[in-house]
């Protein structure tokens, strides 16, 4: 009997669990809500411009010089610039061995560098003095910011309130008032984006030409400029009507 009883409670718990669940959806459904997007970009200007630069061994007027000759230079020229040292990082921990002429024994070596530069003027300086070292392998692998993650959260947030202000005067035309978000939700990760830049050394007008994102002139004194980091975001937000 007891057993029966346990078994009633339980059917009828399931019920009622049910009915209140039921009426749940009812009442969800038939809320008034209101649904928008927001979008938001910033444009910076990049402080963090990573420049590859490859030295090889070479052979000057029939005399070889070294990797380690064209290191030093390469320092040097670099500090005479007021650069840090600390900039400049391998690559590639092992140095890469490079035949020459497969028919000699003759085998080149040449190291991969990273050099870490934080405007545009600083890198079309180090081109220069890249180029008057006879260093011509170089390229500018990527750039970015020192504040992006904080920048990317800045385009959510003014995202967000862009909906929210899209929200509150459709409603206001239509004479009701904005409640409480139900959903926030980013349609798309932030988005960075900006024109990639491969850069060489050319010695024919004795001064460095830069191409794709890079703005230069053949005047020294025209200062470059980097094409700017934009960072846009999508935010979907459903509200409340009240």
């Amino acid at each position: 009997m007891n057993i029966f009883k346990l078994l009633l409670t339980m059917v009828f718990f399931v019920i009622s669990v049910f009915i209140f669940g039921q009426t749940n959806i009812q009442k969800t459904e038939n809320l008034s809500y209101i649904e928008v997007i927001g979008t938001s970009e910033k444009e910076v200007i990049p402080d963090e411009i990573y420049l590859g630069i490859i030295i090889r061994e070479k052979y000057l007027n029939k005399v070889k010089v070294s990797v380690e000759e064209e290191e030093e230079k390469l320092k040097l020229a670099l500090k005479s610039l007021g650069i840090d040292l600390t900039n400049l990082y391998l690559t590639d921990i092992n140095a890469d061995f490079v035949k020459v002429r497969w028919y000699k024994k003759d085998v080149m070596m040449k190291k991969d560098y990273t050099l870490k530069v934080s405007d545009a003027t600083t890198l079309g300086l180090v081109f220069q003095e890249l180029d008057n070292i006879g260093i011509d392998d170089a390229f500018i692998s990527k750039v970015s910011h020192s504040k992006l993650d904080s920048l990317k959260k800045e385009v959510r947030i003014s995202a967000i309130k862009a909906a929210k202000d899209k929200a509150e005067y459709v409603l206001l035309a239509i004479g009701e008032q904005i409640g409480k978000p139900l959903i926030i939700k980013e349609n798309e990760p932030s988005s960075v984006s900006n024109t990639s830049s491969y850069v060489r050394g050319s010695r024919s007008g004795g001064f460095v030409t830069y191409s794709d994102g890079v703005k230069s002139s053949d005047k020294k004194e025209d200062e470059m400029q980097f094409q700017k980091i934009k960072i846009e975001t999508t935010m979907y937000v459903k509200f409340l009507i009240k």
